[in-house]
């Protein structure tokens, strides 16, 4: 239980213990000022079994409203454990539902027959277009490599060439493109590393 639900729950007691010490007293000096009557009448099997009803009755109801409150809290954690399954089940849904487009192209490419390889291969790259540019814009970006200084945390050396053509530490070739998702690198560049002799 969070520090603000005890504090409440803390603070509702308090105030059902005044409550109780307040009716306690006010029932006590009613009794006092009776005339003729002192304290014996609290000593009264009768009144003590009515104060016992009383307080009795103050009991199921406090425990029957914990126990309200202790079902809606109940209620409200599965509630809120099941949407939150639903939104992780579901999370990827946008970005599928942008991509069927692209799957259709690809069943129409593969679809078309009689077709030169120069048409084909202009259909692949407009499908490759557009899915590059629904990736992009959901935040991938690809790393750039070819030319840059070797950064170990954006990129994977797997080669080395021992050259004079370019500086020490510079990528002169990518075997495997790497992509950013938004300011994360989800896949680093493999590539090869001048080093100078």
């Amino acid at each position: 239980m969070s520090e603000e639900n005890q504090e409440i729950k803390g603070n509702q007691e308090m105030k059902e213990e005044q409550t109780i010490k307040e009716h306690l007293e006010t029932n006590h000096e009613t009794k006092q000022n009776e005339p003729g009557k002192g304290t014996i009448e609290e000593t009264d099997p009768d009144v003590l079994r009515s104060q016992f009803a009383e307080q009795q009755k103050l009991a199921e109801d406090y425990f029957n409203r914990l126990a309200r409150v202790q079902a809606d809290y109940d209620n409200f954690r599965r509630r809120t454990r099941k949407e939150k399954a639903d939104f992780y089940k579901y999370a990827s849904e946008p970005l599928v539902v942008a991509l069927l487009p692209v799957l259709d192209n690809f069943e129409r490419a593969l679809a078309a027959e009689g077709e030169s390889v120069e048409s084909f291969k202009s259909g692949v790259q407009m499908i490759f277009r557009q899915l590059m540019d629904i990736l992009e814009a959901e935040g991938l970006t690809p790393v750039l490599a070819v030319g840059e200084q070797f950064d170990p945390t954006r990129h994977e050396a797997v080669l080395q060439a021992q050259t004079d053509e370019y500086p020490d530490n510079t990528i002169i070739e990518e075997f495997s493109r790497g992509y950013c998702l938004k300011d994360k690198v989800i896949r680093p560049s493999m590539v090869k590393v001048a080093r100078s002799s």
